[in-house]
């Protein structure tokens, strides 16, 4: 018998999203398959599923390929198993977008030609027709008459070509007319169709993708369908009890401080009102792979549309914070969105937190701790060019001296990072160093906020670091005494007093000359 704990040998589906390769090479895998029998025995045939990106679309897309196609063999012991008696092979055409990334319009069609090559070659279509919504058409009507039975199409991230210029007004417009024009047939070849399935991170809408197809069920909101992609804590503590063991053992910590910080750094997804937690599982994978905290999410990349739409809508980092809007603010269409909002949340960046059923108000926050460092260290070099290497060092030096309680050496520490490097464009205003600040402290682990109210005035910035609330006053070409003056004036701690943490004052004072900070005070 193997001296190895049976715990070492679970194995960590990094990256893969091939069903039957999780399964076959005995990869843990969290069962979804309950989610794709309710799907597939209910009235919809056309069914539309917005997720952020790595948060499983693609791994469930191929089981629900895996299913249609008949291959039982591969879901023995699990929960559809039980529930499934027919087992009908269905002709399945799956098509994945995310190859298509970056196109222009030649090489997009030049994609979408390949991706059908394949499926012509499978049903022996020798006489191709021009263009691809033609061939489309055929393929289904041919799959149709060779098998006998109708057809899955399921095409997996069907936005990907368009995210890159989402933010471009004249390619987006060329890449959306050919796209429209593959989905076409979606519509017409209805009476050779079983079902159809879309995965997407942005919700385009249907007039300008898909056409006629009126009929096309957004489950993305749906309740029933909460957890159909990501770990639900129920999941977690019951299917992947022994990696929370093992990595609580390796961390020196117990389960129960174990699964704390799983949820403060992966968890706080929530896709409808009422739903269960859920855990980003690219994160929970890969921290269990590694046995270490970190922003696995984060590192995978961060979109180049995100960064390019928030200048485009002036979204400034402190607007990261929670705010009550209703359902049409962040489920909108994304070509007709007046603000960043739906990009946001439909990416992933923030999510609902709480729900209101009187004013049907949703709650959106940064789902947890992860997303949070990771989106103000994405922010950073707009405001600070370049040396990211060396910003990471200079805050993680800063954030010993608070851990110390000592604010002071904070700020030297910050200021002598300044130093260094150069800085952005447009910074003689003091919003732009009141928003570095806002990056910097929240990097050092503070919940930070900005123009906090009290009734003689607002505070330029409010930070809770757990254990002390700083008031700080910025100012900009003068000097921290007055900005100190300015806080004693208007009574700001006032409104503090009754929170239960010592109040600390602080005034700062960035030169526009030396682009740094050139006097401070902390009391």
């Amino acid at each position: 018998m193997s001296d190895i704990d049976p715990k070492q040998r679970r194995r960590y589906p990094l990256g893969l999203q091939t069903f039957s390769e999780v399964i076959n090479r005995n990869f843990v895998y969290i069962d979804k398959t309950e989610y794709i029998y309710r799907m597939s025995s209910g009235d919809a045939k056309y069914v539309f599923l917005s997720r952020p990106r790595r948060f499983g679309k693609s791994l469930l897309s191929s089981t629900i390929h895996e299913y249609f196609a008949g291959n039982r063999e591969l879901f023995k012991g699990l929960k559809i198993d039980a529930l499934e008696t027919e087992w009908v092979k269905y002709p399945v055409l799956h098509f994945d977008m995310s190859g298509a990334k970056h196109a222009t319009p030649e090489t997009l069609e030049d994609y979408l030609s390949y991706q059908l090559d394949r499926y012509e070659e499978e049903y022996e279509i020798t006489e191709k027709m021009n263009g691809c919504n033609n061939r489309l058409t055929r393929i289904i009507q041919t799959a149709r008459k060779q098998t006998g039975n109708n057809v899955v199409v399921i095409i997996d991230e069907y936005d990907a070509p368009l995210l890159d210029v989402v933010h471009e007004d004249e390619k987006l417009p060329q890449l959306r007319g050919i796209m429209r024009n593959f989905y076409s047939p979606l519509k017409m070849c209805d009476p050779y169709l079983r079902f159809v399935f879309l995965t997407g991170i942005t919700k385009f809408s249907q007039l300008s993708i898909f056409s006629e197809l009126n009929n096309l069920l957004n489950i993305s909101m749906m309740p029933e369908y909460a957890g159909i992609c990501g770990i639900t804590k129920e999941e977690l503590v019951s299917q992947m009890a022994p990696d929370i063991e093992l990595m609580a053992e390796v961390m020196k910590v117990s389960v129960e401080e174990m699964v704390k910080k799983l949820t403060e750094q992966y968890d706080g997804y929530h896709f409808t009102e009422g739903s269960d937690d859920i855990f980003n599982p690219f994160s929970l994978i890969n921290a269990f792979y590694a046995k270490k905290l970190d922003n696995y999410w984060f590192t995978s990349g961060t979109p180049t549309y995100l960064i390019e739409m928030m200048k485009k809508f002036n979204f400034v980092p402190s607007n990261f914070v929670a705010t009550d809007v209703l359902a049409s603010a962040f489920d909108a269409p994304t070509e007709t969105m007046t603000e960043i909002t739906p990009l946001l949340y439909q990416s992933g960046y923030i999510t609902i937190k709480g729900y209101d059923s009187f004013t049907k108000l949703y709650s959106l926050d940064v789902p947890n701790h992860e997303v949070r460092i990771g989106l103000m260290e994405s922010l950073l070099p707009q405001y600070v060019a370049g040396l990211r290497g060396k910003a990471t060092t200079a805050i993680a030096l800063a954030s010993v001296e608070i851990r110390r309680e000592n604010m002071d050496g904070a700020l030297e520490k910050i200021k002598d990072f300044l130093d260094t490097v150069p800085y952005a464009e447009n910074t003689n205003y003091e919003g732009h160093y009141q928003q570095m600040l806002f990056i910097i402290f929240s990097l050092l682990g503070m919940y930070v906020d900005i123009e906090v109210r009290t009734k003689k005035g607002r505070v330029d910035m409010v930070m809770n670091s757990g254990t002390r609330i700083y008031l700080v006053e910025i100012k900009l070409n003068q000097t921290a005494e007055s900005a100190m003056r300015q806080i004693e004036l208007k009574d700001y701690p006032a409104r503090f007093r009754e929170c239960g943490l010592p109040v600390v004052k602080m005034g700062v004072n960035f030169s526009v000359e030396e682009r740094n900070i050139t006097d401070w005070k902390v009391e």
